[in-house]
């Protein structure tokens, strides 16, 4: 059976409209689960960065701060950043230390990660700007916050 030309003619753009209405869709759940993707990647690596900084600080080394004057806290600070994988800045943590929150760079010294023989739990509270849209207004304001911890003892040094 043959379908008339003028049958035909009626449904030459039928593809172009279906997929305009079907592109935005599949074009905002692709983006959303790259961007969930990178929220994971983003929440593991923090993970990984501050298991690794309280693993380095508690043997009391400050050999990773570069500084005329080496600090121990400068030192761990080094090596989260450097095992953040890029992540550190991005999400601009904000650094608690046995419940003590320290959210400048003017507040640290060498006694906030504890002395030899303490239990230390090193928190950030990190937060990472949603960028697809309609995604952010399922955060407050744009933005997930979440916080990553490690908890370790001093090892005994010679301070």
């Amino acid at each position: 059976m043959r379908v008339p030309n003028f049958l035909r003619r009626r449904e030459s753009g039928s593809a172009v409209v279906e997929m305009a209405l079907v592109a935005p869709v599949v074009l905002l759940l692709m983006f959303a689960i790259i961007e969930f993707s990178i929220i994971f990647f983003t929440t593991m690596s923090m993970q990984y960065a501050v298991r690794e900084g309280a693993r380095y600080g508690v043997t009391g080394r400050t050999d990773k701060d570069t500084s005329n004057k080496p600090a121990r806290y400068q030192a761990m600070l080094n090596v989260m950043q450097n095992s953040s994988a890029g992540m550190y800045d991005m999400v601009s943590p904000v650094i608690s230390v046995n419940g003590t929150s320290y959210p400048s760079s003017s507040n640290y010294s060498n006694s906030m990660f504890g002395k030899p023989g303490d239990i230390v739990v090193i928190r950030l509270d990190c937060s990472w700007t949603v960028k697809t849209p309609l995604l952010g207004a399922f955060f407050k304001n744009g933005k997930l916050n979440f916080s990553v911890a490690a908890t370790m003892l001093n090892e005994d040094w010679d301070a």
